[in-house]
């Protein structure tokens, strides 16, 4: 009973009231599993982020069919997006990008400076501008990209100032996620409230997993929800180290954040 009652209460945490103005909702367009019946899951990632002074599509995933089905039973509107942020340069954050500036045009798409210039040329030739993205910025108020974190490939995140603490979201990490939680501690000065995304930790041991917990216990990370390239069996040490603060994802899932 007092299991249940806790895990309740997290989900309130998360849940808060239906489009209230004091909080953040980030939508799970694309992901490896489904949360909501209707929607379909598949390799990759994007979320949806309103609740600031700007909607901002986070990636894009694979399939534009995939994505746009999703959006359709999510009964969501890519017309209300004003910013778009892509984490890295591979096909399972990308792919459904031309699709969306396909509907809509003449948004900024922030991604790290080091993307080819192909993708650039054509980003701007379906009518959108580009931003690459160097050092660590504010999009909208408390809204921040990462700043290009070097890596195997390099990337940028997203993460939310709330009051609880940062909101770090990843698209795959292949800078490392302790990596990425310390960069936006340290460019805040604030610790990490909660992380989810794709961790990128697939071939990674249980002794190497409960390392990167420590960290995320160091820098404050109360609520954790890894998802897509973290791997199962990795997924799972995260879900049995955090318990009731394990936040499910998948398409379709919902995640509120009071400002």
């Amino acid at each position: 009973m007092k299991k249940w009652f806790f895990c309740l209460m997290a989900l309130v945490v998360l849940s808060g009231t239906a489009g209230a103005a004091d909080e953040f909702r980030v939508t799970i367009l694309y992901d490896n599993t489904a949360h909501t019946p209707g929607t379909k899951a598949d390799w990759g990632f994007a979320c949806l982020i309103e609740g600031a002074e700007k909607t901002i599509l986070f990636d894009t995933g694979t399939q534009p069919d995939i994505l746009r089905h999703n959006l359709e039973s999510l009964g969501i509107d890519l017309d209300t997006v004003d910013q778009v942020v892509i984490s890295h340069e591979h096909g399972d954050h990308t792919g459904g990008l031309w699709f969306f500036l396909e509907k809509k045009t003449g948004v900024p798409v922030y991604f790290p400076a080091s993307f080819s210039s192909g993708f650039s040329r054509r980003v701007e030739s379906a009518g959108a501008g580009t931003v690459r993205v160097t050092e660590p910025q504010e999009i909208c108020k408390d809204v921040w990209v990462t700043g290009e974190i070097k890596g195997p490939v390099n990337e940028l995140g997203i993460f939310l100032n709330t009051g609880q603490g940062l909101v770090v979201i990843s698209g795959c990490a292949h800078p490392g996620i302790a990596v990425m939680v310390r960069h936006a501690r340290s460019v805040a000065n604030k610790d990490v409230y909660f992380v989810f995304g794709g961790f990128h930790l697939m071939e990674k041991s249980k002794a190497e997993v409960d390392a990167i917990i420590g960290e995320f216990r160091e820098a404050g990370v109360r609520k954790c929800g890894a998802t897509h390239c973290t791997g199962e069996q990795q997924i799972e040490w995260f879900r049995q180290a955090y318990g009731e603060n394990f936040v499910e994802m998948g398409v379709g899932r919902v995640i509120r954040i009071a400002k």
